[in-house]
């Protein structure tokens, strides 16, 4: 069993990291931290922890904590996860791994010099319906992919997370917040890389100085053309689509994990969906952490490892180049 410690113990820990761990087979949370040493401890009784902190340092030291799971704001990530591989601690980030490239570079290259275990918490990656959309793609059952689209829009003006709109904290609005995820499920489903990016994008009075609403074209190194639609000033909605020159696959709900969703197959010209396979997400935290937890106990390499996550800011920080330019920006090989 292996026992975690969570650093910066938030809304997303109580709504997503706990239940997930709850339904691990492998994984249980002995720390946790915060600021408010108050709170670190109502937290901790809530939710039956031995453990609280509100010194980074003094989880990441505890003979208690295996492995530390980051899951402050973005800003802080980078100091989170230097913290624990001082301390020769496995440690999963979640995303967007940093708030640059060059931070992410940081942390990649101090956990290979160290020996640490790095990954990144891409937790789409876990998803039944995103490993389906990936294993047909690889069957072949649509051909050559030409052309995909991933949106990933929510109501941020009444969003309890209140430090994604502070620039001192977030590494960006909504591109960074959840474009990350759709860049990285394209690039997962599609098992290619993106080589240029091309951004549009938007701000309010409530949203400066981060974008609210976003538009993505990337091209993908096979000749794939993606789109990305981003916003927080819609309902929730996540689609998922994939056309190749033999048939499409659609999931209109496909990054969600809180209720059952279908994938639907069409082939070829025809409008008509040749079958429907309804899958479910629900276990997608569990999986992360069991999948973190197998690689420290077999001494071998997570599924996303801190690479993976460096990949996907250089994608981010040439979105925000893009949307600064006005022009189709190349992605960085390195």
């Amino acid at each position: 069993m292996i026992r975690f410690g969570i650093v910066g113990f938030g809304l997303h820990a109580v709504k997503r990291l706990m239940p997930g761990f709850a339904q691990s087979e492998n994984c249980t949370v002995t720390a946790i931290s915060r600021l408010d040493p108050e709170k670190a401890r109502q937290s901790a009784d809530q939710f039956g922890i031995p453990l609280a902190f509100d010194a980074i340092a003094e989880l990441c030291g505890s003979n208690q904590v295996d492995a530390v799971f980051v899951a402050s704001p973005d800003a802080l990530h980078l100091p989170d996860v230097l913290q624990a591989i001082e301390y020769g601690k496995p440690v999963l980030c979640e995303k967007p791994m940093a708030m640059n490239s060059e931070e992410a570079r940081r942390m990649v290259t101090a956990a290979r010099d160290a020996g640490v275990l790095l990954g990144v918490a891409q937790v789409f990656r876990f998803e039944q319906s995103t490993r389906r959309f990936r294993e047909r793609i690889t069957a072949g059952d649509i051909g050559c992919p030409l052309l995909a689209r991933a949106e990933f829009c929510y109501e941020g003006l009444s969003h309890p997370r209140r430090w994604v709109n502070d620039p001192e904290l977030a590494c960006g609005g909504p591109i960074a917040d959840v474009g990350v995820h759709c860049i990285d499920t394209l690039r997962f489903v599609l098992q290619d890389e993106a080589m240029k990016v091309s951004t549009l994008a938007f701000d309010d009075e409530a949203s400066q100085p981060f974008e609210c609403a976003a538009f993505l074209t990337l091209d993908f190194a096979r000749g794939t053309l993606a789109s990305i639609a981003v916003s927080t000033r819609t309902e929730y909605r996540t689609v998922l689509e994939i056309v190749g020159d033999e048939g499409t696959l659609t999931d209109y709900d496909g990054l969600n994990v809180e209720r059952p969703l279908t994938i639907e197959y069409r082939r070829g010209t025809s409008s008509d969906v040749l079958d429907r396979q309804e899958v479910s997400n629900q276990l997608a935290y569990a999986l992360q952490v069991d999948a973190f937890a197998a690689a420290i106990e077999k001494g071998g390499e997570f599924e996303i490892p801190g690479e993976e996550g460096l990949r996907n800011q250089l994608i981010l920080d040439t979105a925000y180049l893009s949307m600064r330019t006005g022009c189709t920006e190349s992605v960085p090989t390195d």
